[in-house]
């Protein structure tokens, strides 16, 4: 049995194999197999929350999916950037012909064949995604989501051999100089707190021997994190909404209404100029996102009614009302759903899916919101201004 990119760890009477593994290797997959057979564990821990468990393990998990409840309850910028990142992963699998995520569910399987307990060790993946929001500013976020997109356009390809160099410590410790150097946000919900996640989680599995299947990018701090304790119920908190978006969310519209009601007493001609600027830039932005997502008319026309209406209330968002519109008139189908984590390989397929399609209409038509109420707005007082 090779010992490359398995790692030795002794504690407390208590031995601690960790496996660093490629998510979309053929080879790791293979090595975890054989390591659990050899080694005969008492526990096998993987690094997935009950969430994705679930989702791995159940094939029909999107025909369950109700669309109208994703875009109630805010959820579907979420799921699009879930699409979009495991896009990329699913190409390069597809690339070998294997199964992303292929050395999970060897765990899993090798684990109940010789009757260990499986223990999911990684933290619930929304509560990572929420820390990681809390920690990033609106640059941040933009470039987040920049880059996130962006790996629904790459045509990147590797080779195996480059795969299996991506586990090897210095390539690892590159790759995390070069993603904190970018995002130094990022780093410590994403990389550092799991780490701590895991390795008590690891340290906590039941039995004196415990074999765990990582990401190998995990393996260096889980190392470290392991001969320390750490507080789970801490790690896993959602962290406080701040109050300032609050208040600059009920602010900004104030400000705008305010500005025009004086302008219309003062000079009804430029009160009328500062509406129609007011709803022509956040109509027609909207409604601009809109039809780069290829939303119906009608989807469009509901933006570019709703976004001048919606951008003067922080509790709703122009993105629903036209991603229920769209859902309603291209009501996707159960074919729509089966074929939705085929159709993320591609741009092609991300915009003719009509369960993406919706989640595009709904991100885009907030962002030409968004953006139409900082142009719109400034407009609304330049003209305030000149007519004081």
């Amino acid at each position: 049995m090779t010992e490359e990119n398995i790692t030795r760890i002794q504690l407390s009477g208590k031995e601690y194999i960790l496996i660093g593994t490629a998510h979309v290797s053929r080879n790791s997959a293979e090595q975890v197999k054989e390591v659990i057979e050899a080694e005969q564990p008492d526990s096998v821990c993987i690094e997935l929350d009950e969430g994705r468990y679930q989702s791995m393990m159940d094939g029909n998990k999107w025909k369950n999916t109700d669309i109208f409840q994703v875009i109630k309850e805010k959820k579907a910028t979420l799921l699009l950037m879930n699409l979009a990142i495991s896009s990329f992963q699913r190409r390069m699998a597809s690339q070998f012909n294997i199964q992303a995520g292929q050395e999970m569910l060897q765990g899993i399987r090798s684990a109940k064949e010789i009757g260990a307990d499986l223990v999911l060790a990684d933290r619930n993946i929304q509560t990572t995604f929420s820390r990681i929001w809390s920690n990033l500013g609106l640059k941040g976020k933009s470039m987040l989501l920049t880059q996130v997109f962006a790996s629904i356009f790459s045509k990147e390809t590797i080779t195996e051999e480059e795969l299996e160099q991506m586990k090897s410590q210095d390539m690892i410790d590159s790759m995390l100089h070069e993603f904190t150097k970018a995002f130094p946000r990022l780093k410590t919900p994403l990389i550092d707190e799991r780490d701590q996640y895991l390795s008590q989680k690891i340290k906590d599995a039941p039995g004196k021997k415990v074999v765990a299947v990582l990401g190998a990018a995990h393996v260096p701090g889980i190392t470290k994190e392991i001969q320390k304790e750490h507080d789970l119920q801490k790690l896993s908190e959602i962290p406080p909404k701040s109050k300032w978006p609050k208040i600059i969310g009920w602010s900004i519209p104030i400000l705008i209404l305010a500005a025009i009601a004086y302008t219309f007493i003062s000079n009804p001609a430029a009160g009328w100029q500062q509406t129609l600027s007011w709803i022509i830039w956040n109509g027609g932005l909207s409604a601009l996102g809109t039809v780069i997502a290829l939303g119906h008319p009608l989807a469009i026309l509901t933006a570019f009614l709703a976004a001048p209406i919606t951008s003067l209330n922080p509790l709703l968002a122009a993105g629903w009302f036209v991603g229920i519109v769209q859902a309603f008139i291209r009501r996707p189908n159960v074919s729509d759903f089966e074929r939705l984590s085929e159709d993320v390989y591609s741009v092609k397929g991300f915009w003719n899916n009509k369960v993406s399609r919706i989640l595009l209409v709904v991100v885009l038509a907030n962002i030409g919101s968004s953006i139409g109420t900082f142009v719109g707005g400034a407009d609304v007082i330049r003209l305030f201004f000149q007519n004081l």
